[in-house]
């Protein structure tokens, strides 16, 4: 399917029109977890933002390979040279082996967004897994001149590197603004400049996440893993590449760097970057405190919490605004997103139950012709084509809800090939590119069949106490009854307590 899709590039601050490098292929990598905790809501929005552009690109014809790696090793404190890996921390608080730790958590976080329908990658490397490609990588950087070793422990040379490239391509800052703002940390003695970055750091005594290397004894730096694995597996210049904005800098900075001096590519074609989650206009990270886990949300046991949420309420919450823009996290605001979704939901079942001519048209000329129907569609492209733009498409399906809704009470007539069409375009557009998903994902169809049978039997003998009763157990349960002038219908309620 030929689209013309447009996608803001944080390397070149524009949007502009996507072309791959090597179409139909188009290389992603997104940055991966560090596990050392749980996945929290400001992972949640990451993933599913690539999630979503994973599903749209493969749509419009694209032959995607996904990346995403698992960081297991590296991943020191406060993203500096200096202090202990975050993983052995853990370790050490919970009194197990560090790969115990890796573990549990990476079990942890595949469970948890496989509940969000965030499809998984292609290929999910993990960085103790490939210590050889980044040992391999820092021997070429050595080679090149633009690092250098002391002591064990090896550094990339950002002054060799402004001798023929520009610092700070990706993120637009200026190495000298850089280095005012540096502060003076006890590793910063052994470098030729603050700004230098660990390739490989050597292991003290104490440290037990440890590897053989030319150097001696130590583990990879945060910011080769990343370049040593899109590279294996993408290539030296591949589409996009990307995740969350807090990694802009130094994170992603650092790998351009690396890339540049490398291969003279910016490592990708795109760079990527979804905005912060904030709670109370705050940034939302592990390392402020302030975070909620997606199990947390899930069961409702957060203290600022009034009430578990659904994954799919979360889903909703996130595709609501750009991926650009910052959300802003608060019980009022899912609730709101909770009924965007049921409308959304209860549209999906309403249309996918239609038949036509029986259930739609009563009699008379057909008042909704197909190109109608091809404009409502036209806008959902257009959206999704615009930066992929999910609040735009959603505003769009809205206005197909309405059609429906119309077509449901039989207030309007369709053309069979454009009810037809309205079907398949409602469906792509909810359940396959923004992967939204029922409460159920197993129907209890005939059971329902059944008690919507016992409630008509009720109402028809005034038997009113059963009928709240049914009403109220259908409701627990997440489950609505309307009632119609065409009979009473089930819709999808408020998400039942767990």
């Amino acid at each position: 399917m030929q689209q013309q899709l447009y996608v803001y590039n944080t390397l070149t601050r524009q949007q502009g029109l996507f072309q791959p490098i090597a179409p139909p292929h188009v290389g992603l990598y997104v940055c991966g977890p560090t596990v050392y905790g749980p996945a929290h809501l400001g992972h949640a929005r990451c993933y599913l933002t690539f999630d979503t552009i994973k599903r749209y690109l493969q749509h419009i014809g694209y032959k995607v390979r996904y990346v995403r790696n698992i960081t297991d090793v590296g991943h020191l404190e406060r993203d500096a040279d200096e202090g202990e890996d975050k993983i052995l921390q853990q370790a050490r608080l919970e009194k197990i082996e560090p790969m115990e730790v890796v573990q549990r958590y990476t079990n942890s976080f595949h469970s948890d967004i496989a509940a969000l329908n965030i499809e998984a990658p292609d290929i999910e490397p993990t960085a103790s897994g490939h210590i050889p490609e980044q040992i391999a990588l820092i021997e070429k950087m050595l080679q090149q001149g633009c690092a250098y070793e002391v002591e064990g422990s090896v550094y990339f040379d950002i002054k060799a590197y402004e001798q023929h490239h520009r610092y700070g391509e990706l993120s637009g800052r200026k190495l000298e603004d850089v280095l005012s703002g540096t502060r003076t940390l006890k590793s910063q003695a052994e470098k030729k400049s603050p700004v230098d970055f660990a390739l490989w750091k050597k292991a003290d005594a104490t440290h037990i996440m440890r590897w053989p290397s030319p150097w001696g004894e130590g583990f990879p730096g945060w910011h080769t893993e990343c370049a040593a694995l899109g590279y294996k597996y993408l290539g030296s210049y591949f589409d996009i590449h990307g995740g969350g904005m807090d990694l802009l800098f130094p994170h992603h900075e650092c790998e351009v760097v690396q890339a540049r001096a490398m291969h003279n590519t910016t490592s990708a074609k795109y760079w990527i970057h979804n905005n912060m989650v904030t709670l109370h206009d705050q940034k939302m990270s592990k390392s402020l405190g302030n975070y909620i886990t997606l199990a947390q949300l899930f069961q409702g046991t957060h203290p600022l919490l009034t009430r578990p949420y659904h994954p799919m309420i979360l889903r909703f919450f996130y595709l609501q605004a750009h991926y650009r823009s910052t959300v802003n996290f608060s019980n009022e605001a899912l609730q709101g997103a909770e009924k965007g979704y049921l409308k959304l939901m209860n549209g999906l079942k309403a249309i996918q139950n239609m038949r036509y001519p029986a259930d739609v048209i009563e009699s008379g000329r057909a008042e909704v012709h197909m190109t109608t129907i091809e404009q409502h569609i036209a806008l959902g492209y257009e959206a999704m084509n615009d930066d992929f733009n999910t609040a735009k498409l959603i505003a769009a399906l809205f206005q197909m809800l309405k059609l429906i809704h119309a077509l449901e009470t039989r207030s309007l007539a369709i053309e069979e090939a454009a009810f037809e069409k309205l079907k398949q375009a409602y469906t792509l557009f909810v359940v396959d590119i923004l992967g939204l998903q029922p409460f159920f994902q197993t129907e209890p169809t005939n059971l329902i069949a059944t008690i919507m049978q016992v409630y008509a039997d009720a109402k028809q003998q005034k038997n009113y106490a059963q009928v709240d009763m049914l009403r109220a157990e259908l409701k627990s349960k997440g489950i609505t009854i309307k009632d119609t002038r065409y009979g009473a219908v089930w819709e999808y309620g408020e998400y039942p307590e767990v």
